[in-house]
């Protein structure tokens, strides 16, 4: 028997002072458990029926991502306008104490997230739908493509950490699916299978964080966990918090594509640009940060994860600044994006190690705008001149004016231009930075304006050697169509304007909008502008332009004679990318391919067959006497039984003769031999 479970609004309450209005977000709440299952049905029905329609499956998956980017939109203004904290479970069981549920949470945090994957995952399926027109497996794609955003909303949803493993490796097996969708190419299967194991080593902290963290708890729901933390009762919990704590920032780090488990991320492009575009800005990446922003009280309450956030902000640290100077020597387009990615991934991640919940979320948030619109762009670029080097490209902007314009508008908001997006948000990390004590937060605040630097100029040499100076590829670029260019021009609206919702000192809309109450363990949001470190990075980021513009903006006979960043020692350190997939390949991929592998086939075909063969000879066996047995015993029972009711049959087929005073006669004389039996008897 299913049973509905409704938790109470002020359950999900974890701080005592002023909350203004809180409220259960009525029928809107209520149903948006449809948010998650909408895409996850349309991916199954597409798998059905989507050749059979007259798009090919496209328009269910639209359908969908419209009506979660439309609920997304609803839920996000109900939550500004009074704070939604909602819990609805369906229980599926009881294992002992484990009680396992399939919910939904809306709150300011969840809430956030529907509204960011809606949106922009609405704009990447129309876009999709133009750039993967004509590819064999069309349907098929746009039924991982809703797997992949449906799994993702899975684990926003979730009220507990068993449905957010669910979603979690939901948006795993999705993910390999799209990034080996041209399967053909060894390369891409290659890439989609190193995603997928990077991310199974890191799930193994999932899973112990898991069970460290809910068994001592007694719970694995998130409200009851965090309310144990805000009480600071439960001493089982606090002795074990650092490990629970350490082990799901480990999973983190592997979603996230955090330094040294960073190295699936870049290579995933193999995908088609619009999983690249979705996975970066919306999905599969910010899932570890969401899950650090989940559990944030347990990284900051004393006595319980406090030890995990050094760790935390060095980590975060070392990927913004590392992984952004890898960006500087590559050639593919999208790979140069996806570096950027995880130096931003870095930036969020160090913020939540320095208590910065909001300003964490609010990079998230303004990063999925621009960093979904870089990549369309880039698409755009690609679908033109069929390559994804800018060794063939050069001089775009003649030809491809819109996405020549959004590209520069993306890469000036990432690089944290005044007044775009990007500009606020990274200037609320990095003033979190300067705000929190001790040396790992000192050391994240020097990489992080490090990082602006490196940001501006990566971007300047992107966009020089893409759009400046004379084409050096083949046949005529042409500007992408309108389903393709329209996705790029409301993005880049958003990049221009989404980071006023946060100003300090104007606004807080945002702030409004994710809060979960969680300031009096911690989190902080500047009241007003911090002229200071506003300055450092601006400055920081000008500088990256204009080192840009010397370097780059110089056309040159081919575009490696224009690219001159070359810096000795440094730039073969950075092509080869600190050497550690060669670590990876040599130190466990080749040994596991060589004597480990050869040993584990051996156990396989002559223990483990053993086995196996050994079950089927026994089958074959024992199903040989049972045969001979079914036919010369239970089959000549069977005959038998038929010829005796159909002899007693013959027999009695002659007391119905149809002559109905022969009936009469025959009742009368029964009665009177009951009546006599009666008598004598």
């Amino acid at each position: 028997m299913l049973t509905f479970l409704a938790t109470n609004a002020n359950q999900l309450i974890l701080a005592t002072e002023e909350l203004g209005e809180i409220n259960d977000g009525g029928l809107l709440a209520s149903l948006a458990w449809l948010i998650p299952v909408v895409p996850m049905v349309a991916a199954f029905a597409i798998v059905f029926f989507g050749r059979r329609l007259p798009h090919k499956g496209w328009e269910l998956a639209m359908g969908a991502m419209g009506f979660v980017g439309l609920y997304g939109i609803l839920l996000a203004f109900a939550t500004m306008n009074g704070e939604i904290t909602y819990e609805g479970a369906i229980s599926m069981g009881e294992f002992g104490p484990i009680v396992l549920e399939w919910g939904w949470m809306v709150d300011g945090l969840s809430s956030m997230m529907y509204f960011v994957v809606g949106v922009v995952g609405s704009l990447v399926f129309i876009y999709a739908k133009s750039y993967m027109a004509g590819d064999i497996r069309f349907t098929w794609f746009f039924a991982s493509f809703s797997l992949f955003a449906g799994g993702m909303l899975v684990l926003v949803a979730a009220p507990n950490l068993i449905q957010l493993i669910v979603g979690w490796e939901l948006v795993g097996v999705a993910s390999y699916l799209l990034i080996g969708h041209y399967w053909e190419d060894h390369d891409n299967s290659s890439a989609a299978i190193k995603a997928f194991l990077v991310n199974k080593v890191a799930d193994v902290g999932l899973f112990l964080g898991v069970i460290i963290i809910g068994t001592t708890a007694g719970t694995f729901r998130f409200s009851e966990i965090l309310a144990q933390v805000a009480a600071g009762e439960n001493d089982l919990l606090k002795k074990f918090a650092f490990l629970g704590g350490l082990a799901l920032f480990i999973a983190a780090m592997g979603k996230s594509a955090q330094f040294p488990l960073h190295v699936w991320l870049p290579d995933a492009m193999a995908g088609p640009t619009p999983v690249s575009a979705l996975m970066h800005a919306a999905t599969m990446v910010t899932a570890g940060v969401y899950l650090l922003g989940r559990t944030f009280p347990l990284y900051f309450v004393e006595g319980y994860a406090v030890d995990v956030r050094p760790i935390i902000m060095i980590v975060g640290a070392l990927t913004l600044f590392l992984t952004g100077l890898i960006a500087l020597v590559q050639t593919d387009l999208k790979k140069v994006l996806a570096y950027s990615t995880l130096s931003q991934l870095g930036y969020m991640v160090a913020a939540m190690g320095a208590g910065a919940y909001t300003a964490a979320l609010f990079h998230l948030f303004t990063h999925a705008f621009f960093k979904g619109l870089l990549f369309l762009a880039a698409g755009s670029v690609i679908h033109s001149v069929h390559s994804n080097e800018m060794t063939d490209m050069g001089g775009l902007r003649k030809y491809m004016p819109t996405t020549y314009k959004t590209f520069v508008i993306g890469s000036l908001a990432l690089a944290g231009i005044f007044p775009l997006a990007g500009f606020w948000s990274k200037d609320e990390i990095l003033v979190a930075f300067g705000k929190a004590s001790g040396g790992a937060a000192n050391f994240a605040l020097y990489l992080g304006i490090a990082g602006a630097f490196i940001t501006a100029l990566y971007m300047s040499r992107a966009v020089y050697l893409t759009f400046f100076g004379e084409f050096k590829g083949h046949g005529t670029p042409h500007e992408s169509p309108k389903m393709i260019t329209v996705p790029l021009v409301v993005l880049a609206g958003f990049s221009l304007v989404a980071g006023l919702i946060n100003m300090p000192g104007f606004t807080s809309w945002f702030t409004e909008l994710t809060a979960v109450r969680f300031t009096v363990m911690g989190d902080y949001h500047p009241k007003a502008i911090n002229f200071g470190m506003a300055a450092a990075g601006l400055s920081a980021a000008l500088l990256g332009i204009l080192i840009g513009y010397v370097l780059w903006s110089k056309d040159a006979e081919t575009q490696a004679a224009r690219d001159k960043f070359r810096i000795p020692l440094l730039y073969p350190l950075l092509e080869r990318k600190y050497y550690i997939d060669d670590l990876y390949m040599d130190g466990i991929v080749r040994p596991l391919r060589g004597p480990v592998a050869r040993a584990v086939d051996w156990f396989n075909g002559h223990v483990i067959d053993l086995f196996v063969n050994g079950a089927g000879a026994l089958a074959k066996f024992v199903g040989k006497y049972v045969y001979r047995f079914d036919q010369s015993g239970l089959d000549s029972a069977i005959i038998a039984s038929a010829a005796a009711t159909g002899a007693g049959g013959s027999v009695l087929r002659l007391l119905q003769s149809g002559r109905v005073q022969q009936y009469a006669v025959m009742i009368f004389a029964g009665t009177v031999v009951l009546v006599a039996g009666f008598i004598i008897f």
